[in-house]
């Protein structure tokens, strides 16, 4: 596997990963936003890349509000993962949060967190499995005014 910095023109490949997790998106949607996280200097994208082609994909950034579960800030952040199915258990995943973390500490954060939603055991289960804690469990409201 080659882990690398997803680089601008990479962001329609990034996500065209990311649409299979974040399906309430469109591709021009999710190609701009990762566009604009790659530009910026508060985040990175990296692409796993296999069998000449990428096959997941990992978004990190810092955040300096308030993060549930830690104590200083700024906070290295998972903002999202992804391997294709038939590429997973492979620990590509593991590599890309190493590297994730790894970026985190070079920005200066000594805490790294994330989320999942409630239902997505799949995502519970590796975040544990990768020395993450659960925090807290929370539900969250919104009506039109």
């Amino acid at each position: 596997m080659i882990l690398k910095e997803a680089a601008m023109e990479e962001a329609e490949t990034v996500a065209n990963l990311a649409i299979q997790m974040w399906e309430d998106n469109s591709i021009e949607e999710l190609t701009e936003e990762f566009r604009n996280y790659i530009n910026s200097e508060n985040g990175v994208v990296f692409l796993a890349v296999l069998d000449g082609g990428a096959v997941g994909f990992a978004q990190c950034g810092v955040r300096h509000d308030y993060v549930e579960g830690t104590d200083t800030s700024p906070v290295g952040y998972l903002e999202g993962i992804f391997v294709v199915e038939e590429y997973r258990r492979r620990g590509l995943a593991k590599d890309m949060l190493l590297a994730c973390e790894k970026w985190a500490k070079e920005q200066g954060c000594t805490e790294f967190a994330s989320d999942c939603e409630l239902e997505n055991e799949d995502s519970l289960r590796f975040h544990l499995k990768m020395g993450f804690k659960e925090a807290n469990r929370i539900i969250c409201f919104a009506k039109n005014l």
